[in-house]
């Protein structure tokens, strides 16, 4: 419960004063009907108030963290085998927060937070092509054509991937190191692309996530992120 005064400020229809002066003129009504004292308690989570006939609400503060996600936890809400999931770090958050998609139980690093639905809607839709980029340590050695045929695409589920940015990073008797940027999100996509020209992915890290790089962020660490990230998030 609040002060209407507070809640038509928080709605950013006036200041403090100038709503006190909209609720003294009969202005304000709160479930259809007239408020005029100034000690008025409000529900913000179920009033109707209207100012002028027109509907008013909070505007609730938008949030945006980059979290580097250790392996070990799932990325939900909740979990019905009892694990740990990536929300177990934000209980005491003061605002509820939603992952922008996904990361594996057994993949790690940069994993978008928010309470903004539409920009999360927005960054996850397949058309606006959203790059992700992964750190991925692979069994053996990936020769050069292999490499050339995930950058090519390859078949899932009867259906080609879209073509990937595939960099060599190191080539080792027993791994290799790929940096491998894709912009769909099919359900563990690169492991399953990796797994189609004959290799296994040893660790899978996401470093970055479109304008979002996940840097020196430490393991089980969040940030918020900066006004520059989020602008370039929304313009995607």
């Amino acid at each position: 419960m609040m002060r209407l005064q507070k809640y038509l400020a928080m709605s950013g229809v006036a200041s403090r004063r100038a709503a006190e002066k909209l609720i003294s003129e009969g202005r304000v009504y709160v479930d259809h009907v007239p408020v005029t004292e100034m000690g008025f308690q409000v529900d913000e989570a179920t009033a109707f108030v209207e100012v002028d006939g027109r509907p008013v609400h909070i505007q609730e503060e938008k949030h945006y963290l980059a979290y580097n996600k250790p392996v070990g936890e799932v990325t939900t809400v909740s979990d019905p085998e009892g694990r740990a999931t990536v929300m177990d770090k934000f209980r005491d958050y003061p605002v509820r927060l939603y992952p922008v998609g996904r990361l594996d139980y057994d993949s790690e690093g940069l994993l978008i937070l928010t309470n903004d639905g539409d920009m999360m809607n927005h960054a996850l839709h397949p058309s606006h092509e959203v790059s992700k980029v992964y750190l991925a340590k692979v069994s053996n050695q990936v020769t050069d054509e292999e490499i050339a045929a995930l950058r090519r695409g390859v078949m899932l589920d009867g259906k080609m991937t879209s073509p990937a940015s595939v960099r060599l990073i190191r080539r080792e008797t027993f791994d290799t190191v790929l940096l491998i940027s894709i912009h769909e999100g099919r359900n563990r996509q690169v492991r399953r692309m990796v797994s189609a020209v004959g290799h296994q992915v040893v660790s899978l890290k996401r470093v970055e996530f479109g304008p979002v790089s996940l840097g020196d962020l430490p393991s089980g660490c969040w940030r918020k992120l900066t006004e520059t990230e989020v602008r370039r998030l929304k313009e995607l």
